[in-house]
């Protein structure tokens, strides 16, 4: 397929079907090629979700995103007379599985798309699927790898050059990565997240098909995942609130609030346990933290300030970029009027004395939540949220995730709907026996 012009496939991977056909016709406007039923909808509205799909865009290619990983007759049968053109079946499914969607699809005049997620050698299963007689093979990198940072291109290039099959490549792919991936070998490139989280799905297909069609990646702040040096750029993006629905509802700082408001802090930790009252360690820290990092002050919710002026301007000329005190403040209006990210359980006018007890850049609780030397600080209006330093790549992706997802949600909106209706929540409410 060198010669041909590269399809462009979009994955709705939705659990509403109202929803995916809102997207989808945006999505055909703006000019794609293929129309991919996930599993997600699947698993939500059943092969319905294929049968309106084929009656609504007749004129285009629908896939159905099976996922097929036993009974592969079976599963290719039910999506094929639905109307799918094309069945997706995994990789990591036993030969006979594949072998039998293969000959089902020929029988019921479905196409056979085999992919690739999670394999560890990908190259050699593709080759073993071509000789299966699949028609199609994707190169896919999941979501949450990609949360994680995975990249798919070098494995695609090397899929494409080996196999004669047409090779797909999917998994976070955007108008940047679109055009690398036709320039590796992609026939077909699924795209998902760059065209359904847009507030106008038509206008990011046309540029996704921009790309493809030239091969010139076209840059975007959006719909792409970050890396450990980029860290302090997404958490800048993305605000508390995102970052909490990433961690499932969790690490928030609990009756900590800010200080100065209408300013945002991002940095790592620098950790302080002292005595209620005794503000030698807080002082001494800022001697020690780099520029950009944030110090984090258990107090242990004491009554009298271990922070004050002083303290802020010596950070200010060290570029610390905020305090975090479970514990007592003072000097607020100063505090202010420097604009320095300040954020304490209590104001209070009395400091207590510097005795020295205390520890720096040990393990803490501050607000009830653990933090570590080097956990990543998010501080907003909204509150403070930790961020363990093991996962935070992963954290700042599925916060910006949540992010460009509300973005479309909220484009939804504006067009005259309202969060329930987008969302179908009465649908959702949970089923009590």
């Amino acid at each position: 397929m060198e010669s041909e012009k590269p399809i462009l496939q979009v994955a709705l991977d939705f659990t509403d079907m109202h929803r995916v056909l809102k997207i989808a016709k945006e999505a055909i406007k703006g000019g794609v090629d293929w129309i991919e039923i996930g599993t997600p909808l699947i698993k939500s509205e059943g092969m319905d979700a294929v049968r309106i799909a084929k009656k609504t865009f007749p004129e285009h290619t629908i896939l159905a995103d099976m996922k097929t990983m036993d009974t592969g007759a079976l599963e290719v049968e039910i999506a094929a007379r639905a109307g799918a053109d094309v069945v997706i079946l995994l990789g990591v499914a036993d030969d006979s599985t594949i072998l039998e969607g293969v000959e089902a699809g020929k029988r019921y005049g479905a196409k056979i798309m085999v992919d690739l997620i999670n394999i560890d050698d990908m190259i050699g299963r593709a080759v073993e699927l071509e000789k299966l007689g699949v028609d199609y093979i994707c190169v896919h990198v999941g979501i949450d790898q990609q949360m994680r940072g995975m990249d798919p291109l070098e494995i695609l290039k090397q899929v494409a050059e080996i196999v004669h099959v047409p090779v797909a490549a999917a998994g976070g792919i955007n108008s940047e990565t679109a055009a690398k991936s036709v320039e590796a070998g992609a026939s077909i490139v699924i795209v998902g997240g760059a065209i359904t989280k847009a507030e106008n799905a038509e206008d990011a297909t046309k540029i996704i098909k921009e790309a493809m069609l030239t091969r010139k990646p076209i840059i975007t702040n959006l719909y792409k995942k970050y890396h450990e040096e980029e860290l302090y750029e997404v958490f800048m993006k993305v605000s508390t609130p995102n970052i909490s629905d990433a961690l499932q509802r969790k690490g928030e700082m609990v009756g900590i609030m800010p200080v100065v408001g209408g300013v945002k802090a991002v940095g790592k930790a620098i950790t302080v346990r002292t005595y209620p009252g005794d503000w030698a360690k807080p002082v001494e820290a800022i001697d020690i933290a780099k520029p950009g990092n944030i110090i984090v002050i258990d107090a242990a919710g004491g009554d009298k300030a271990v922070w004050g002026e002083l303290a802020t301007w010596s950070c200010v000329q060290k570029r610390v970029n905020a305090v975090v005190i479970d514990g007592a403040i003072r000097d607020v209006d100063e505090i202010r009027a420097l604009n320095f990210p300040a954020f304490a359980r209590k104001i209070t006018p009395t400091a207590g004395d510097p005795k020295g007890f205390g520890e720096i850049n040990i393990e803490i609780k501050c607000g009830g939540v653990k933090v570590r030397p080097d956990d990543w600080i998010i501080a907003d209006d909204n509150g403070i949220i930790v961020v363990p330093k093991e996962i935070a790549v992963e954290i700042a992706n599925r916060a910006l995730d949540v992010l460009e997802k509300e973005n479309r949600i909220r484009g939804e909106i504006k067009q005259g709907s309202t969060l329930s209706k987008v969302l179908r929540l009465k649908k959702w409410e949970k089923v009590v026996g």
